[in-house]
């Protein structure tokens, strides 16, 4: 505002960008938006970025789906990678993604990439159980 408010006393635009520690091009926009908007078109606008492709609902059966899990018959696997998510997003919903921005949909909706360890879908707890009993301690 100072360097502005320079070049209105009469300051050459060189000598107020100096106040203002700019660069002339930089002051000369500053005036103009100063010009169009006041000093509401100081403030620094971005952009809002496109529209996410999966509308709320969608984004809630996704989550609903990772929270479940994949079913080992169906999906083939038995835990969740991104790009896996991405075959069963284009599938379901009709939008393909960069498994990179997989990842930042299931940032966004709370999941983290720490996941536990995948347990075999046919796995007797019992055995487990037996075997921990009768291993030798280290």
């Amino acid at each position: 505002m100072l360097a502005l408010a320079a070049v209105l006393e009469g300051m050459s635009r060189a000598q107020a960008a100096r106040i203002g520690d700019m660069d002339r091009q930089t002051l000369r926009d500053w005036g103009h938006r100063f010009n169009a908007r006041g000093p509401d078109g100081l403030t620094d606008t971005w952009a809002k970025g496109s529209p996410p492709r999966l509308s709320p609902e969608q984004q809630a059966a996704l989550a609903h789906l990772v929270e479940a899990g994949p079913d080992p018959a169906v999906h083939g696997v038995v835990r969740w990678r991104r790009q896996d998510l991405r075959e069963v997003i284009a599938a379901h919903f009709g939008v393909r993604y960069h498994e990179r921005t997989i990842g930042k949909i299931l940032h966004k909706l709370g999941f983290s990439r720490l996941s536990p360890r995948p347990r075999h879908p046919a796995q007797d707890e019992w055995i487990v159980a037996e075997f921990k009993k009768t291993s030798p301690r280290p």
